[in-house]
């Protein structure tokens, strides 16, 4: 949610907090996406990876990555965001499908060799 401030030394104040977010639950994984302020009220985004992981006591807790990424950065950021997804999506049925090609290829092979019966081996 965006907040509207009458006065800027209210914003000044609120600029420890988000001034907006936006959550994305991905299987096991949430990304936060917040947006908050410097003191020259110039904007900037956190983008914050949380995973839930067991800790060795037993109790659960969670793993958190954070990335500050700042306004004279985005277009880099995204040009690059863009240029990897992009590569992806065109790149990853053909590894899919070679993947597969070469596990049926293993397959094939493994039904040349013969079975071995270990307990022969003493004899």
């Amino acid at each position: 949610m965006i907040e509207e401030f009458e006065n800027p030394n209210d914003f000044e104040k609120n600029s420890r907090e988000d001034v907006f977010s936006q959550v994305v639950k991905a299987g096991k994984r949430t990304y936060f996406f917040d947006v908050k302020a410097t003191r020259n009220n110039e904007f900037y985004l956190t983008i914050t990876e949380s995973k839930k992981r067991m800790g060795r006591d037993g109790k659960m807790f969670y793993e958190k990555h954070k990335i500050f990424l700042y306004k004279e950065d985005f277009e880099k950021f995204t040009e690059g965001l863009n240029s990897v997804m992009d590569f992806i999506r065109a790149n990853q049925e053909i590894v899919s499908r070679d993947d597969r090609v070469e596990a049926t290829e293993m397959a094939e092979s493994e039904k040349e060799f013969s079975t071995i019966d270990f307990d022969d081996l003493g004899q």
